[in-house]
């Protein structure tokens, strides 16, 4: 894989994210979804994050390799400074960076917000099978997000049922007072090149 950019997402991506996704809704439990979303969707999925919160794509030559976003960890306003991180990279190119170059500049858009905690919601096995081997979660180890909650055969799929865990990532200080957070402006975000 030669280089490749990272940028902002635009609802045009939206086919290409729903094939990029396809393979992890049908044949993993890495998301509970079990219907893929269309292209449509996706499309409606990247206009509402970025009323808000970031939503980037990894993009090279062969296409999308990955993408990240940011959503709220929860509505009411004492959770604004935490949010829910989602991150997929295409299956031909894990082991490449990808997913670690879209995590660092996930937490480059968001640390101006003032964005202190990172919230991963992550499916989970005792025991590994075909559909899931628990290597999110190993990911999420080297990206310095600790476990901090697990929850216990709450996702039903391929007729298995699975654990959730929650792992946390804090990016900055947790000041008194608290400044408020502002939204992320998609024309701030100067895109990244990154060698793969």
């Amino acid at each position: 894989m030669s280089s490749y950019q990272i940028r902002v997402a635009r609802p045009s991506d939206g086919e290409a994210l729903a094939a990029l996704y396809a393979p992890y809704a049908k044949d993993t439990a890495i998301t509970f979804e079990y219907a893929v979303p269309t292209g449509e969707d996706f499309a409606g999925r990247v206009r509402h994050t970025l009323a808000r919160y970031p939503y980037l794509v990894a993009e090279g030559e062969e296409g999308l390799l990955g993408f990240v976003c940011a959503s709220p960890f929860k509505e009411r306003a004492a959770y604004d400074w935490a949010v829910e991180t989602s991150i997929y990279v295409a299956k031909g190119a894990h082991g490449m960076g990808v997913g670690r170059h879209l995590y660092e500049a996930l937490e480059s858009a968001l640390a101006p917000m003032g964005i202190t905690n990172l919230n991963a919601c992550i499916a989970y096995t005792g025991e590994p099978d075909a559909h899931l081997d628990n290597s999110s979660v190993y990911f999420h180890e080297k990206m310095g997000y600790r476990m901090v909650g697990r929850f216990y055969q709450c996702g039903y799929k391929f007729d298995h049922w699975y654990d959730m865990v929650w792992m946390e990532k804090m990016i900055a200080p947790h000041t008194v007072p608290a400044a408020p957070v502002t939204p992320f402006d998609p024309d701030s975000f100067q895109p990244v090149t990154c060698e793969g």
